[in-house]
Protein backbone atom coordinates (compact mmCIF):
# COMPACT_ATOMS: atom_id res chain seq x y z
CA UNK A 1 0.00 0.00 0.00
CA UNK A 2 1.61 3.39 -0.88
CA UNK A 3 1.66 5.96 1.46
CA UNK A 4 1.29 8.71 -0.92
CA UNK A 5 -2.50 7.63 -1.24
CA UNK A 6 -2.80 8.52 2.54
CA UNK A 7 -0.89 11.33 2.42
CA UNK A 8 -2.98 12.69 -0.62
CA UNK A 9 -6.28 12.67 1.55
CA UNK A 10 -5.02 13.80 5.04
CA UNK A 11 -3.17 17.07 3.37
CA UNK A 12 -6.83 17.29 1.85
CA UNK A 13 -8.37 17.21 5.42
CA UNK A 14 -6.02 20.22 6.52
CA UNK A 15 -8.10 22.55 5.60
CA UNK A 16 -11.19 21.27 7.59
CA UNK A 17 -9.48 21.24 10.90
CA UNK A 18 -6.47 22.45 12.45
CA UNK A 19 -6.14 18.95 14.55
CA UNK A 20 -3.10 16.63 13.10
CA UNK A 21 -4.36 13.97 10.95
CA UNK A 22 -2.64 10.85 9.88
CA UNK A 23 -2.09 7.39 9.84
CA UNK A 24 0.10 4.45 11.60
CA UNK A 25 0.63 0.81 9.78
CA UNK A 26 0.79 -2.19 12.30
CA UNK A 27 4.15 -1.23 13.23
CA UNK A 28 3.30 1.94 14.70
CA UNK A 29 4.83 4.24 12.41
CA UNK A 30 3.65 7.23 11.14
CA UNK A 31 3.37 6.88 7.69
CA UNK A 32 0.91 9.69 6.88
CA UNK A 33 0.37 13.19 8.76
CA UNK A 34 -0.77 16.67 7.69
CA UNK A 35 1.66 17.93 9.85
CA UNK A 36 5.03 16.35 8.22
CA UNK A 37 7.24 16.65 11.29
CA UNK A 38 5.45 13.85 12.51
CA UNK A 39 6.27 11.39 9.46
CA UNK A 40 8.19 8.18 10.12
CA UNK A 41 8.02 8.45 14.12
CA UNK A 42 7.07 5.23 15.80
CA UNK A 43 4.25 5.09 18.49
CA UNK A 44 4.34 1.07 19.42
CA UNK A 45 2.17 1.08 22.08
CA UNK A 46 -1.19 2.76 20.26
CA UNK A 47 -0.48 -0.31 17.40
CA UNK A 48 -0.05 -3.19 20.12
CA UNK A 49 -3.56 -1.90 21.66
CA UNK A 50 -4.89 -1.48 18.01
CA UNK A 51 -3.61 -5.00 17.41
CA UNK A 52 -5.12 -6.37 20.59
CA UNK A 53 -8.53 -5.05 19.95
CA UNK A 54 -8.71 -3.84 16.15
CA UNK A 55 -12.25 -3.30 15.81
CA UNK A 56 -13.16 -0.39 18.83
CA UNK A 57 -11.78 3.32 18.50
CA UNK A 58 -8.68 4.19 20.82
CA UNK A 59 -7.75 7.25 22.97
CA UNK A 60 -4.37 7.42 24.41
CA UNK A 61 -1.43 9.13 25.04
CA UNK A 62 -3.22 12.02 23.41
CA UNK A 63 -4.19 11.04 20.49
CA UNK A 64 -7.49 8.98 19.02
CA UNK A 65 -6.86 5.92 16.97
CA UNK A 66 -9.43 4.06 14.79
CA UNK A 67 -8.45 1.03 12.25
CA UNK A 68 -9.28 0.50 8.77
CA UNK A 69 -10.60 -2.79 7.76
CA UNK A 70 -8.16 -4.75 6.72
CA UNK A 71 -7.84 -8.49 5.02
CA UNK A 72 -9.46 -11.12 7.11
CA UNK A 73 -10.19 -8.69 10.22
CA UNK A 74 -6.36 -7.91 10.80
CA UNK A 75 -4.85 -4.27 11.74
CA UNK A 76 -2.64 -3.39 9.03
CA UNK A 77 -3.60 0.71 9.09
CA UNK A 78 -5.13 3.11 11.65
CA UNK A 79 -6.17 6.87 11.50
CA UNK A 80 -5.26 8.86 14.30
CA UNK A 81 -6.55 12.88 15.14
CA UNK A 82 -4.98 14.81 17.93
CA UNK A 83 -6.92 14.76 20.80
CA UNK A 84 -9.14 12.65 22.85
CA UNK A 85 -12.39 13.96 22.99
CA UNK A 86 -15.35 13.98 21.39
CA UNK A 87 -14.35 16.18 18.55
CA UNK A 88 -11.08 13.78 17.63
CA UNK A 89 -13.36 11.11 17.05
CA UNK A 90 -15.40 12.38 14.49
CA UNK A 91 -12.55 14.28 12.96
CA UNK A 92 -10.73 9.94 13.17
CA UNK A 93 -13.99 8.76 11.94
CA UNK A 94 -14.34 10.81 8.86
CA UNK A 95 -11.15 10.36 8.11
CA UNK A 96 -11.43 6.34 8.03
CA UNK A 97 -14.31 6.69 5.45
CA UNK A 98 -12.02 8.52 3.32
CA UNK A 99 -8.56 6.84 3.53
CA UNK A 100 -10.62 3.63 3.68
CA UNK A 101 -11.95 4.39 -0.07
CA UNK A 102 -8.61 5.37 -1.25
CA UNK A 103 -7.28 1.97 0.33
CA UNK A 104 -9.82 -0.10 -1.02
CA UNK A 105 -9.56 1.23 -4.60
CA UNK A 106 -5.87 1.64 -4.13
CA UNK A 107 -5.98 -2.77 -3.24
CA UNK A 108 -8.42 -3.31 -5.95
CA UNK A 109 -6.17 -2.23 -8.65
CA UNK A 110 -3.54 -3.62 -7.34
CA UNK A 111 -4.35 -6.77 -6.24
CA UNK A 112 -6.18 -7.62 -9.75
CA UNK A 113 -2.74 -7.32 -11.02
CA UNK A 114 -1.28 -9.53 -8.76
CA UNK A 115 -4.44 -12.05 -8.94
CA UNK A 116 -4.40 -12.08 -13.14
CA UNK A 117 -0.53 -12.98 -12.72
CA UNK A 118 -0.83 -15.67 -9.78
CA UNK A 119 -3.80 -17.16 -12.53
CA UNK A 120 -1.01 -16.94 -15.23
CA UNK A 121 1.67 -18.85 -13.38
CA UNK A 122 -1.05 -21.26 -12.36
CA UNK A 123 -0.01 -20.22 -8.84
CA UNK A 124 -3.75 -20.49 -7.30
CA UNK A 125 -6.03 -23.47 -6.06
CA UNK A 126 -8.94 -23.74 -7.94
CA UNK A 127 -11.31 -23.10 -4.83
CA UNK A 128 -9.45 -19.74 -3.93
CA UNK A 129 -9.31 -18.83 -7.80
CA UNK A 130 -13.31 -18.16 -7.50
CA UNK A 131 -13.26 -16.73 -3.77
CA UNK A 132 -10.76 -14.27 -4.67
CA UNK A 133 -12.65 -13.36 -8.03
CA UNK A 134 -15.49 -12.90 -6.11
CA UNK A 135 -14.07 -10.79 -3.59
CA UNK A 136 -12.51 -8.58 -6.37
CA UNK A 137 -15.27 -8.04 -8.33
CA UNK A 138 -13.52 -10.00 -11.01
CA UNK A 139 -15.56 -11.29 -13.75
CA UNK A 140 -15.40 -14.80 -14.26
CA UNK A 141 -17.12 -16.05 -17.83
CA UNK A 142 -16.29 -13.13 -20.11
CA UNK A 143 -14.08 -14.15 -23.17
CA UNK A 144 -10.76 -13.22 -22.83
CA UNK A 145 -6.92 -13.75 -24.76
CA UNK A 146 -3.82 -13.47 -23.17
CA UNK A 147 -0.66 -11.85 -25.32
CA UNK A 148 2.67 -12.59 -24.57
CA UNK A 149 5.14 -9.91 -25.50
CA UNK A 150 8.84 -11.18 -25.53
CA UNK A 151 11.53 -8.52 -26.06
CA UNK A 152 14.38 -9.46 -27.86
CA UNK A 153 18.09 -8.04 -27.17
CA UNK A 154 18.25 -5.46 -24.22
CA UNK A 155 14.77 -5.38 -22.26
CA UNK A 156 13.10 -2.34 -21.57
CA UNK A 157 11.31 -1.98 -18.09
CA UNK A 158 8.90 0.45 -19.84
CA UNK A 159 7.30 -2.01 -21.87
CA UNK A 160 4.54 -2.54 -19.35
CA UNK A 161 3.75 1.22 -19.06
CA UNK A 162 3.82 1.59 -23.17
CA UNK A 163 1.21 -1.49 -23.19
CA UNK A 164 -0.61 -0.49 -20.50
CA UNK A 165 -1.53 3.13 -21.77
CA UNK A 166 -3.05 1.17 -25.03
CA UNK A 167 -5.98 -0.32 -22.80
CA UNK A 168 -6.72 1.97 -19.86
CA UNK A 169 -9.75 0.47 -18.63
CA UNK A 170 -7.42 -1.11 -15.69
CA UNK A 171 -10.96 -3.35 -14.30
CA UNK A 172 -11.24 -5.02 -17.97
CA UNK A 173 -7.66 -5.33 -19.19
CA UNK A 174 -4.35 -6.64 -17.25
CA UNK A 175 -1.14 -5.75 -18.16
CA UNK A 176 1.48 -8.02 -16.15
CA UNK A 177 5.42 -8.13 -16.09
CA UNK A 178 5.92 -11.59 -15.80
CA UNK A 179 9.54 -11.10 -15.66
CA UNK A 180 12.77 -9.02 -17.36
CA UNK A 181 12.06 -9.65 -20.54
CA UNK A 182 8.45 -11.08 -21.32
CA UNK A 183 5.16 -9.21 -20.42
CA UNK A 184 1.63 -10.37 -20.49
CA UNK A 185 -1.39 -8.72 -21.74
CA UNK A 186 -5.27 -10.32 -20.60
CA UNK A 187 -7.09 -8.52 -22.76
CA UNK A 188 -11.17 -8.98 -22.22
CA UNK A 189 -13.08 -9.66 -25.60
CA UNK A 190 -17.02 -9.07 -27.15
CA UNK A 191 -18.51 -12.62 -27.71
CA UNK A 192 -18.17 -12.06 -31.83
CA UNK A 193 -14.50 -11.53 -31.19
CA UNK A 194 -12.34 -14.65 -33.44
CA UNK A 195 -8.50 -15.39 -33.80
CA UNK A 196 -7.81 -12.70 -36.47
CA UNK A 197 -9.11 -9.76 -34.08
CA UNK A 198 -6.96 -10.83 -31.31
CA UNK A 199 -4.08 -10.85 -34.48
CA UNK A 200 -4.79 -7.69 -34.78
CA UNK A 201 -4.48 -6.39 -31.16
CA UNK A 202 -1.22 -7.68 -30.99
CA UNK A 203 0.07 -6.50 -34.04
CA UNK A 204 -1.24 -2.71 -32.46
CA UNK A 205 0.93 -3.88 -28.97
CA UNK A 206 3.73 -4.75 -31.24
CA UNK A 207 3.72 -1.64 -33.03
CA UNK A 208 3.57 0.62 -30.38
CA UNK A 209 6.02 -1.37 -28.31
CA UNK A 210 8.58 -0.69 -31.55
CA UNK A 211 7.55 3.08 -31.61
CA UNK A 212 8.02 4.28 -28.07
CA UNK A 213 10.61 1.68 -27.52
CA UNK A 214 12.35 1.17 -30.82
CA UNK A 215 12.62 -2.66 -29.64
CA UNK A 216 12.57 -5.66 -31.94
CA UNK A 217 9.75 -7.99 -29.69
CA UNK A 218 8.17 -11.59 -30.50
CA UNK A 219 4.14 -11.95 -29.59
CA UNK A 220 2.77 -15.26 -28.94
CA UNK A 221 -0.95 -15.43 -29.02
CA UNK A 222 -3.37 -18.19 -27.21
CA UNK A 223 -6.49 -18.97 -27.57
CA UNK A 224 -9.79 -17.39 -26.70
CA UNK A 225 -11.16 -18.99 -23.15
CA UNK A 226 -14.24 -18.24 -22.24
CA UNK A 227 -13.23 -18.57 -18.18
CA UNK A 228 -10.85 -17.54 -15.84
CA UNK A 229 -9.83 -20.84 -14.81
CA UNK A 230 -8.32 -21.43 -18.98
CA UNK A 231 -6.19 -18.17 -18.32
CA UNK A 232 -3.17 -20.55 -17.24
CA UNK A 233 -3.72 -22.41 -20.25
CA UNK A 234 -4.03 -19.51 -22.85
CA UNK A 235 -0.97 -18.29 -21.29
CA UNK A 236 0.82 -21.29 -21.69
CA UNK A 237 -0.44 -21.79 -25.27
CA UNK A 238 0.99 -18.16 -26.03
CA UNK A 239 4.43 -19.46 -24.31
CA UNK A 240 4.45 -22.11 -26.60
CA UNK A 241 3.65 -19.77 -29.63
CA UNK A 242 7.00 -18.16 -29.28
CA UNK A 243 8.87 -20.91 -28.96
CA UNK A 244 7.95 -23.08 -31.84
CA UNK A 245 7.27 -19.90 -33.91
CA UNK A 246 11.19 -19.42 -33.31
CA UNK A 247 11.86 -22.60 -34.61
CA UNK A 248 9.14 -23.44 -37.50
CA UNK A 249 7.97 -19.36 -38.21
CA UNK A 250 11.09 -17.66 -38.04
CA UNK A 251 10.23 -14.95 -40.16
CA UNK A 252 7.00 -14.33 -38.34
CA UNK A 253 6.87 -11.85 -35.10
CA UNK A 254 3.33 -12.61 -33.95
CA UNK A 255 2.65 -16.35 -33.92
CA UNK A 256 -0.91 -17.74 -32.73
CA UNK A 257 -1.27 -21.10 -31.37
CA UNK A 258 -4.00 -22.03 -33.55
CA UNK A 259 -1.49 -21.78 -36.45
CA UNK A 260 1.04 -23.57 -35.21
CA UNK A 261 -0.44 -26.50 -37.22
CA UNK A 262 2.17 -29.86 -37.37
CA UNK A 263 5.28 -27.70 -35.82
CA UNK A 264 3.41 -27.71 -32.27
CA UNK A 265 3.20 -31.35 -32.41
CA UNK A 266 6.98 -32.02 -33.68
CA UNK A 267 7.92 -30.09 -30.79
CA UNK A 268 6.45 -31.90 -28.21
CA UNK A 269 8.05 -34.80 -29.32
CA UNK A 270 11.55 -36.56 -27.58
CA UNK A 271 14.41 -35.69 -29.55
CA UNK A 272 15.78 -40.15 -30.09
CA UNK A 273 11.98 -40.37 -31.72
CA UNK A 274 12.81 -37.42 -34.26
CA UNK A 275 16.10 -38.52 -34.73
CA UNK A 276 15.24 -42.49 -35.52
CA UNK A 277 12.14 -40.89 -37.70
CA UNK A 278 15.22 -39.52 -39.79
CA UNK A 279 16.93 -42.33 -40.50
CA UNK A 280 14.31 -44.01 -41.69
CA UNK A 281 13.13 -41.82 -44.14
CA UNK A 282 16.59 -40.97 -45.26
CA UNK A 283 18.43 -44.79 -45.72
CA UNK A 284 19.77 -43.89 -49.08
CA UNK A 285 21.31 -40.94 -48.16
CA UNK A 286 21.46 -38.29 -45.05
CA UNK A 287 19.13 -35.17 -45.18
CA UNK A 288 22.21 -33.04 -45.10
CA UNK A 289 23.61 -34.96 -48.64
CA UNK A 290 20.97 -32.24 -50.10
CA UNK A 291 22.74 -28.88 -51.34
CA UNK A 292 21.18 -25.33 -50.68
CA UNK A 293 19.83 -25.07 -54.32
CA UNK A 294 18.33 -28.60 -54.08
CA UNK A 295 16.50 -27.67 -50.37
CA UNK A 296 15.49 -24.05 -51.66
CA UNK A 297 13.95 -25.97 -55.01
CA UNK A 298 12.04 -28.19 -52.66
CA UNK A 299 10.62 -25.57 -50.63
CA UNK A 300 9.59 -23.46 -53.66
CA UNK A 301 7.93 -26.98 -54.79
CA UNK A 302 6.32 -27.32 -51.05
CA UNK A 303 5.13 -23.40 -51.39
CA UNK A 304 3.52 -24.09 -54.85
CA UNK A 305 1.37 -27.04 -53.81
CA UNK A 306 3.22 -29.05 -55.55
CA UNK A 307 2.33 -27.55 -58.93
CA UNK A 308 5.42 -28.20 -61.53
CA UNK A 309 4.72 -25.71 -64.03
CA UNK A 310 3.54 -22.65 -61.48
CA UNK A 311 7.11 -23.52 -59.03
CA UNK A 312 9.07 -23.59 -62.25
CA UNK A 313 7.57 -20.38 -63.67
CA UNK A 314 8.28 -18.93 -60.10
CA UNK A 315 12.39 -20.70 -60.41
CA UNK A 316 12.44 -18.65 -63.94
CA UNK A 317 13.29 -22.54 -65.24
CA UNK A 318 12.02 -24.52 -67.91
CA UNK A 319 9.19 -27.38 -66.70
CA UNK A 320 12.09 -30.26 -68.15
CA UNK A 321 14.59 -28.48 -66.00
CA UNK A 322 12.49 -28.47 -62.63
CA UNK A 323 11.28 -32.13 -63.52
CA UNK A 324 14.56 -33.27 -63.79
CA UNK A 325 15.61 -31.62 -60.82
CA UNK A 326 13.03 -33.46 -59.00
CA UNK A 327 14.22 -37.00 -60.41
CA UNK A 328 17.30 -36.21 -59.10
CA UNK A 329 16.28 -35.63 -55.53
CA UNK A 330 14.02 -39.21 -56.15
CA UNK A 331 17.05 -40.91 -57.04
CA UNK A 332 18.97 -39.23 -54.14
CA UNK A 333 16.27 -40.09 -51.10
CA UNK A 334 14.32 -41.97 -52.53
CA UNK A 335 11.13 -40.05 -52.41
CA UNK A 336 9.24 -38.65 -55.20
CA UNK A 337 7.60 -34.85 -54.15
CA UNK A 338 5.28 -35.21 -56.88
CA UNK A 339 3.17 -37.62 -54.84
CA UNK A 340 1.48 -36.08 -52.10
CA UNK A 341 2.26 -39.25 -49.22
CA UNK A 342 5.87 -38.96 -50.03
CA UNK A 343 5.78 -35.31 -50.14
CA UNK A 344 4.20 -35.20 -46.51
CA UNK A 345 6.77 -37.81 -45.29
CA UNK A 346 9.63 -35.17 -46.73
CA UNK A 347 7.98 -31.85 -45.30
CA UNK A 348 7.28 -33.25 -41.74
CA UNK A 349 11.25 -34.89 -42.25
CA UNK A 350 12.46 -31.00 -42.94
CA UNK A 351 10.55 -29.69 -40.26
CA UNK A 352 11.92 -32.38 -37.80
CA UNK A 353 15.70 -31.79 -38.62
CA UNK A 354 14.84 -27.58 -38.06
CA UNK A 355 13.94 -29.06 -34.57
CA UNK A 356 16.97 -31.12 -33.82
CA UNK A 357 19.15 -28.49 -35.10
CA UNK A 358 17.21 -25.92 -33.06
CA UNK A 359 17.76 -28.58 -29.94
CA UNK A 360 21.71 -28.28 -30.75
CA UNK A 361 21.76 -31.76 -32.08
CA UNK A 362 23.03 -32.53 -35.59
CA UNK A 363 21.31 -35.64 -36.75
Amino acid sequence: MSSRIFQSIVLQMKDCSDRAVGVIDEQGTVVACNELACIGERWSNAAALLAADPDSSLATGGYTFKTLPGWAGQFDYAAFARGEDEQAALIVNMAVIALNGAKAYYEEKHDKATFVKNILSDNIMLGDLYVRAKELHFAAEVPRAVILVRQLGLADVTAVDVIASLYPDRQQDYVVSINESDVALVKQLTENTDIRDVQKIAQNVQDAVTRELGIKTVVGVGTIVGHIRDLARAYKEAQIAIDVGKVFEQERSIISYENLGIGRLIYQLPTTLCDMFLREVFKKNPIDSLDQETLFTINKFFENNLNVSETARKLFVHRNTLVYRLEKIKKLTGLDLREFDDAITFKVALMVKKYLVSRGIDS
